[in-house]
């Protein structure tokens, strides 16, 4: 079942088209991506999907009913212009936003407390905002969303400024919501997280959707026939009948590393088959593209 439908949106601002004839589909429970460049239009649709602002046409559905402000309630919203009220204390400001969501006062503090647990930081739940570095505010920032347990979250670029071990603890985090119950919208730039965290995407570029699907589905329909392999042997010898060779290595463990490029129309086990009678073959598997180097090949042709 589809938690959000959006179907043939379009938004203009002064003559500029934000979202030109959108559509996509959000199944309940699953995390999705929503990609693309700077001003691609993403932020525009997420400002929508929370009723900051409405398309000029198209709609927006929530469980197959149009959206309401009322809907709004139930669902965490962290923006990409983060804004925190720098000279409340960390624990009033959570419990006040979980208040302004419906909560009553002991259980947005009951649920504050847990994540400032979770989150480590606990011992700042008395200090400023305006006292936290960076990454604690953006914390803070991250708790007050998910704070009042909403089975919505929409997340506006949630990885942007925190480092390499922060950025995991909330990719841990996202998966945990989702794993009880929460549906997850994000856009990022950061590609690995797609990979790791998403379900299902959507890639925009100049307004229109260019690219959805599920991510292993797109990432084997972006594959390019390249595969890595393991042999016992220092040297592979070219077979100019199954496969091109793009690289030869020494393995770490002995033998040789190659990354070969299968002719078109060789099936796999001819070529596995072919290998382990000259060879012996140790490892042979897939490489597929990145979401990285899929979102340039998409970005770029359809700029051109």
């Amino acid at each position: 079942m589809d938690i959000i439908t959006v179907n043939d949106v379009v938004k203009d601002y002064s003559g500029h088209r934000a979202l030109d004839h959108v559509n996509l589909n959000i199944e309940e429970g699953c995390v999705y991506g929503l990609l693309g460049p700077n001003g691609a239009g993403k932020t525009s649709l997420i400002r929508i999907l929370n009723q900051i602002t409405r398309p000029d046409s198209g709609e927006v559905l929530l469980n197959g009913k149009p959206m309401t402000q009322e809907d709004v309630m139930h669902i965490g919203y962290l923006p990409e212009e983060r804004g925190l009220y720098k000279k409340m204390k960390v624990l009033d400001h959570i419990v006040f936003l979980g208040r302004i969501k419906g909560m009553s006062k002991n259980d947005a503090i009951k649920s504050a407390n847990e994540w400032l647990d979770r989150m480590n930081l606990c011992e700042w739940s008395n200090k400023k905002i305006e006292a936290l570095s960076k990454g604690m505010a953006q914390k803070v920032q991250f708790i007050s969303t998910v704070v009042h347990n909403p089975k919505l979250l929409i997340f506006d670029e949630p990885f942007s400024g925190f480092d390499p071990v922060n950025t995991e603890q909330l990719k841990q985090e996202i998966l945990r919501l989702n794993q009880n119950g929460a549906t997850i919208l994000f856009s990022t730039h950061n590609m690995a997280s797609v990979e790791e965290v998403c379900h299902n995407f959507s890639l925009i570029n100049h307004s229109q959707v260019v690219l959805q699907g599920n991510v292993n589905d797109i990432r084997r329909q972006f594959a390019k026939h390249l595969y890595r392999i393991h042999i016992a042997e220092p040297v592979l010898a070219p077979d100019d009948s199954l496969f091109a060779i793009e690289s030869v290595s020494p393995h770490r463990l002995g033998g040789s590393n190659a990354t070969i490029r299968l002719n078109p129309g060789v099936e796999i086990k001819n070529a596995i088959n072919a290998l382990n009678n000259n060879y012996t073959l140790m490892g042979f598997e897939e490489i597929l593209p990145s979401m990285h180097e899929i979102f340039i090949e998409t970005v770029t042709s359809s700029n051109e």
